[in-house]
């Protein structure tokens, strides 16, 4: 049973929120030696990171705001990511249709796109071409950006980290005006304690003015929140696609993935809690009406569920869409609040530099002379060859961890039985994710171990299977196993709520343009 730190511990840094930032802050600090302990309220990257567009990608429509300096710095890290994590980032061609362009729209694309490909100096992708109907060009897929969190905190953990999911911030401890440790609740037991650190941060995304006044912060808001929504239909493309949309112009995606197509994404200030986003009628409609002129047979019966999520975004004035995702690094020591380092904003492409640069900023306070290694340091699932015998599906999702989950299933032949006919996943991973990943709940292994939630039927099939193989492994009685796979089904039904005219808030009068 895990246990919170002990009040005779002090760590050099605790890292609030474990979304990928989060994650990504935390492996660094280890890696360089620090004692980390992380904490996230609910599970390793379930907010912003698990409801993205699943891409890494420099940004091509920043191009347009000439954001250069971020459209490099992400082009850069898409590099990165593809050498340390070759097994969640892999290479993708994106096409955009000429169709409904004017010439003058199509030069400005031929130009952006060999913009593009200039800020990409030393890429290992391939260059754009366009032709007369078509340009294509090819940035990153990360389909599950969740395995990417979680893998960022299993080598932080390998490297000495505390991570620990479903834990509550609830306070600073402060000497004077530095902060000096937080106390926190944990969700699961009650239980509560005062965490010492000599210096914590602050990677809450879209919670971060929440966790600032938590932590005594007194700063005025400093972060804007926008909503994002994808729309997910049974497959009506093969290749990924880059349309603009008639109601606004605004540039969406639509991207094929495990037989489905995923069309997204909005952009509209969003001003209450980031746990309760949710795609409402109208979100859905107008990404429909926005690709109908390439999907022309999409109707809102066709979409089997959303995702909804809220971007973090540097406080600024102006329309949605038009607001920097640059990120930016407030050091505690010269904001006058020793001990404390703040993250605001950021995108999932550059985290691990945003990562480091947050670390840089720890260690100053720290007056350590450590220097961050992640950039060639490869994630935990690329540090060795393919193990012999194991599925593509499992290699897919663990690189070469998966000859653990391969023993696993030979040491005890029920846990290679598939979770249900429709899907590869056997019950080793519900085993694995368990004892070496921090999965706690059925919704964090369907939901982040695996993507069974982005199937058809988002793994309704495998929620029992799963839900056995857990109450086995964790002790649970029959209350907590049944609790477990209702809470799951609520899940589900929240993101087909779409489906019920109405929504979570009126039509913003700012599509983002």
């Amino acid at each position: 049973m895990r246990q919170l730190p002990l009040q005779s511990e002090i760590f050099d840094v605790a890292v609030v929120g474990g979304g990928i930032v989060g994650c990504g802050v935390a492996r660094d600090a280890a890696l360089r030696g620090l004692r980390v302990v992380l904490f996230e309220k609910h599970d390793f990257g379930s907010g912003t990171t698990s409801t993205s567009t699943r891409i890494v990608h420099g940004g091509l429509r920043y191009l347009e705001t000439a954001d250069f300096r971020l459209v490099r710095l992400d082009l850069r890290e898409r590099e990165t990511l593809l050498r340390i994590a070759p097994h969640l980032v892999r290479p993708l061609e994106f096409v955009i249709p000429f169709d409904g362009l004017s010439r003058w729209q199509q030069a400005r694309v031929r130009v952006g796109l060999t913009l593009y490909d200039a800020l990409a100096f030393g890429s290992s992708l391939p260059r754009h071409r366009s032709r007369r109907t078509e340009a294509a060009y090819f940035d990153a897929r990360a389909d599950s950006p969740e395995r990417l969190c979680i893998e960022n905190v299993v080598d932080a953990a390998l490297r000495g980290a505390r991570p620990l999911n479903y834990v509550e911030v609830l306070g600073a401890i402060r000497q004077g005006q530095a902060v000096t440790g937080v106390r926190v609740r944990d969700r699961l037991s009650g239980e509560e304690a005062e965490v010492r650190a000599r210096v914590t941060v602050n990677a809450g995304g879209p919670w971060f003015d929440r966790v600032a006044r938590a932590l005594g912060d007194q700063a005025p808001a400093r972060i804007r929140t926008t909503k994002g929504v994808h729309v997910v239909c049974a497959a009506p493309s093969d290749r990924a696609m880059v349309v603009f949309s008639p109601v606004d112009g605004r540039l969406l995606f639509a991207i094929p993935r495990l037989g489905l197509t995923w069309f997204g994404t909005t952009d509209t200030d969003f001003s209450g809690d980031p746990a309760e986003a949710a795609a409402t009628r109208e979100d859905v409609e107008y990404v429909l009406e926005s690709v109908r002129g390439h999907f022309p047979g999409l109707r809102v019966e066709d979409v089997l569920f959303t995702t909804a999520g809220v971007r973090a975004l540097v406080m600024q004035r102006g329309r949605a869409s038009s607001v920097s995702r640059m990120h930016r690094i407030v050091d505690g020591e010269a904001a006058a609040v020793p001990g404390l380092v703040s993250i605001l904003g950021g995108k999932i492409t550059g985290y691990r530099a945003i990562a480091e640069e947050a670390v840089d900023a720890v260690c100053r306070q720290l007056r350590r002379p450590e220097r961050s290694t992640t950039a060639s340091t490869p994630l935990p699932g690329a540090r060795g060859a393919r193990p012999p015998d194991v599925t593509q599906h499992l290699y897919d999702l663990y690189g070469s961890r998966a000859g653990e989950i391969a023993q696993l299933a030979a040491a005890r032949p029920e846990l290679a039985r598939p979770l249900a006919p429709a899907y590869p996943d056997i019950a080793a991973q519900v085993v694995f994710a368990v004892r070496e990943e921090f999965c706690v709940t059925v919704s964090d292994f369907l939901r982040r171990r695996t993507l069974l939630s982005v199937t058809a039927d988002q793994g309704r099939q495998a929620v029992s299977a799963v839900a056995a193989v857990m109450a086995a492994e964790c002790g649970w009685t029959n209350e907590t196993r049944a609790r477990e796979i209702e809470s799951y089904a609520h899940e589900v039904e929240r993101s087909q709520a779409f489906r019920n005219r109405g929504g979570d808030s009126p039509r913003p009068a700012d599509r983002g343009r």
